[in-house]
């Protein structure tokens, strides 16, 4: 099917998404800060669209080229693919804020946010280019993280559950530098999370497009949520900060997914993951929604507890965990010694196709991130 399921991929999730924020901002009056944050979404998927064919040829030039493993054996498994071209989308991402930054003003945090996807763009690079070990790869999210970390001025508290609160006899309870960590630890696991679920034409930026378009949807929910607000002002501007984050992000995440669908002809690389899990920490962290953002990672939670064996060397971890390509079916074969969720669906389903099995992920992703929105409004009537 090709770019025929990319589009019915995008156009699906994408049209509503794009209806409901715009129909939820405008009810509380924020059509100009949301038709600015669509038009960067639009020229972030253009820019990125036009440049990565533009720029591919240097970073074949340069040897930075792959080939396709899920096609050994096959021409396509021939052909060099350049590799890390999630560097142009993130680069094309930062200049859309700054852009955005000019239209409104924006708080100095979103300024702290901007320097942290910027380091872990170039941190990300620095790991495809050097080709670094796992237990270098966890900590390079803490470091890029730091700018928010030390400009971070925002609540540390956390909200008591409403069952526990006549024993505690707090709604609130501040937990001080522990929140720091909570953040640190939630951009490692975000970037971390997205890196090894991965391995197929069009999964990285597929599920992150997916992630986006629900954590959007969370977003402009919270414009009119339900029950009475005491911090509506304030959690509004939060929302609408975390949209300003998101809005170009979606952009440039359409823009590398067309050039990264089956069949790819270019690879996003670790730059791509880095980038995109740090985008999503930064705008759960002050949007303050960073416990919602985890229910929608469920796919990736899971991925990731499955390979912790692997990930943490009780078990031999290879280089490259993919199934095994069957040149006379056509077909993905999953291998039972490595653990990661793509094996794990196909030992479950048989043998599929890449695009086959892509698609299946991404439908998977989108099923847990409504389980995760329906979770996340039934654990809120808990607690409030």
């Amino acid at each position: 099917m090709g770019l025929r399921s990319y589009f019915i991929v995008s156009v699906s999730l994408l049209v509503p998404t794009l209806t409901y924020v715009f129909y939820e901002a405008d009810k509380v009056g924020f059509r100009k800060e949301i038709t600015a944050s669509m038009v960067l979404c639009v020229f972030g998927f253009l820019g990125t669209v036009l440049a990565i064919p533009r720029m591919t040829h240097l970073f074949v030039k340069a040897d930075i080229f792959g080939f396709d493993i899920n096609k050994r054996g096959t021409p396509g498994g021939e052909i060099k693919i350049p590799e890390s071209l999630g560097l142009i989308s993130a680069t094309m991402y930062l200049v859309c804020l700054c852009f955005l930054h000019l239209v409104h003003e924006q708080p100095v945090l979103y300024t702290a946010a901007l320097s942290s996807v910027t380091l872990m763009t170039l941190l990300g690079f620095a790991d495809d280019m050097l080709d670094l070990k796992w237990r270098y790869k966890l900590f390079l999210p803490l470091i890029a993280c730091l700018p928010l970390l030390v400009n971070y001025t925002g609540s540390t508290s956390v909200m008591i559950p409403r069952p526990l609160r006549d024993y505690v006899g707090l709604n609130l309870v501040n937990i001080g530098y522990l929140y720091h960590l909570y953040m640190a630890l939630m951009s490692i696991f975000c970037t971390n999370a997205i890196n090894i679920y991965a391995g197929l034409n069009g999964l990285e930026a597929g599920q992150s497009f997916i992630i986006c378009c629900f954590i959007m949807i969370h977003n402009a929910m919270q414009f009119s949520p339900f029950g009475d607000k005491d911090n509506l002002d304030s959690l509004r501007a939060n929302n609408l900060l975390s949209l300003d984050i998101l809005f170009p992000f979606l952009g440039c995440c359409l823009g590398i997914l067309y050039h990264n669908w089956h069949p790819s002809k270019v690879f996003v690389g670790d730059t791509f993951c880095y980038f995109a899990g740090m985008t999503f920490a930064m705008a759960s962290i002050l949007g303050h929604f960073s416990e919602t953002l985890l229910i929608m990672f469920i796919p990736q939670l899971i991925n990731f507890v499955y390979s912790l064996p692997q990930l943490l060397g009780v078990i031999h971890c290879p280089r490259h965990r993919l199934p095994k390509y069957n040149k006379d079916t056509g077909k993905l074969e999953g291998i039972r010694s490595n653990l990661n969720l793509v094996n794990l669906i196909l030992i479950v389903t048989g043998p599929m196709t890449e695009e086959s099995l892509c698609r299946l992920c991404l439908a998977m992703q989108v099923a847990f991130c409504c389980l995760g929105l329906c979770m996340r409004f039934a654990v809120l009537k808990l607690i409030t």
